[in-house]
């Protein structure tokens, strides 16, 4: 069972001294896949990619860190030879399955794809539904199918089944950090331009982040070493003590679900960090930008409208009402909310520099059902209010990191939101280390999803 395994840290050094071997990772992540987390997986080409990676430890060749890994990839990635659709009901042109910087790197270490995991269409949307090739299952409620939080809708699933011990997703507005809080992992937003979104089918040229979703902190850390193209060692815990935490009072911790706020407090009363409150200025007008579509429905419009112009008319009727606006966007307004992104960044950075990082709960609501998301007036509100605490922090220019901190009274996971200055990846996951040794690991904190303790898919 991949959910019983070790830090990577240790797989790692298993799988080098032939302890842990590569083909049985990959069978036991291939039996794993019972809810819904892929929208294409192809076993035998994930056998393939195990037995190369054997056959180099065999011959004491190690490629990299991940090698041996077992690893799913969102459906906006291209990956040679894997079909990429996007979230879309069909296949995309082939120049999208071309790999990017981070799929490269991925692949250079021989790291061993498990599929191709369930996205919205085209990343547009926070709560993980997708119409033409289904949600999966969020394995934390036993009896109704609730959503997984998006747009990397299987890439959490994928971890907390055992189907994957790394998940590749991208983040434009709380689309890695969403379905990581909603299904109990980890995960991390890179700050703008930290990563190349090369090989990435585009949401937004102005706000799209590759990122990382993990078990744990302390996988994020090696992943992340593991995928940056900057030398670095992995951080080291921080003493928290000397930790600065902001609290903005305003926005993040409004209109929240019961029991949301009680679990990201009772955590936050368990860091001996001094708490700092800040006043965040820039925090209304980038919420505003969000509500008026920043410039991503723009980005998106004209991709649509450039490389993907037969897609347009079987769209997912809740991504399509959230595009209609955009095309009569004129190229002022657009430029503007360019212009005033980049101000409010600057303003934002500046704020942070009072504090390590401001604590805030990583989604405000617990994760709707299905059933409740049919009418079209409740999804866009659950939409928005999911994507709200998410969204400012990618408006804003910053890096962010969600680590799970309790349950709601729904039973659902909630994710404790560390937000730090943009470029400062390093720090954050060396506080994030020192939270989680306190707070104590997902599987620790939260237990066994109730849909696994009864069926054992993984």
């Amino acid at each position: 069972m991949l959910t019983d395994l070790p830090p990577l840290a240790e797989i790692a050094r298993c799988l080098v001294e032939r302890t842990l071997r590569a083909p049985d990772l990959a069978e036991a992540a291939l039996a794993a896949q019972a809810l819904g987390a892929y929208r294409t997986t192809e076993p035998e080409r994930t056998r393939a990619g195990a037995a190369a990676a054997e056959a180099a430890f065999a011959a004491g060749v190690i490629v990299g860190p991940l090698q041996g890994v077992p690893t799913s990839v969102k459906d906006l990635f291209g990956v040679p030879g894997w079909p990429t659709h996007g979230g879309t009901a069909v296949r995309l042109p082939r120049r999208f399955e071309e790999a990017g910087d981070v799929v490269g790197r991925l692949l250079a270490q021989l790291a061993v794809i498990t599929g191709k995991t369930q996205t919205v269409e085209l990343a547009f949307g926070g709560i993980g539904t997708n119409p033409h090739a289904g949600t999966p299952i969020n394995p934390w409620d036993p009896a109704r199918h609730r959503a997984p939080g998006g747009s990397s809708a299987g890439a959490g699933v994928s971890l907390l089944e055992g189907s994957a011990l790394l998940a590749l997703g991208t983040d434009t507005a709380g689309s890695v950090r969403i379905p990581a809080a909603w299904t109990g992992a980890v995960g991390l937003k890179t700050t703008q331009g930290r990563w190349s979104t090369t090989g990435i089918v585009p949401l937004s040229t102005t706000l799209d982040t590759p990122g990382i979703l993990t078990r744990t902190v302390e996988d994020a850390a090696f992943a992340f070493r593991a995928l940056d193209p900057r030398p670095m060692t992995i951080p080291d815990p921080i003493e928290l003590s000397r930790v600065r935490v902001g609290h903005v009072a305003s926005v993040f911790w409004d209109e929240a679900s019961p029991g949301v706020v009680e679990a990201v407090s009772s955590a936050l009363a368990e860091l001996p960090c001094p708490r700092i409150e800040l006043q965040l200025p820039p925090l209304d007008e980038a919420l505003q930008l969000f509500h008026l579509g920043g410039p991503v429905s723009a980005e998106l419009d004209a991709l649509l409208a450039v490389e993907l112009p037969g897609i347009r008319g079987g769209l997912d009727p809740n991504v399509e009402e959230r595009l209609t606006a955009a095309g009569s966007m004129s190229a002022r307004d657009y430029l503007r909310r360019r212009h005033r992104l980049v101000a409010l960044a600057a303003e934002a950075a500046a704020v942070l520099a009072q504090v390590d990082v401001v604590a805030t709960p990583t989604v405000a609501n617990t994760p709707p059902t299905l059933a409740s998301l049919e009418d079209p007036a409740t999804y866009r509100a659950q939409n928005l209010l999911c994507l709200r605490n998410t969204s400012v922090v990618s408006y804003l220019g910053l890096c962010a990191l969600t680590l799970p901190c309790g349950l709601d009274d729904a039973g659902m996971p909630v994710g404790l939101q560390l937000i730090a200055g943009p470029g400062q990846e390093e720090r954050l996951l060396g506080i994030s280390l020192a939270v989680e040794r306190t707070l104590g690991t997902g599987r620790q904190r939260l237990g066994v999803p109730p849909r696994l303790a009864t069926s054992g898919p993984a």
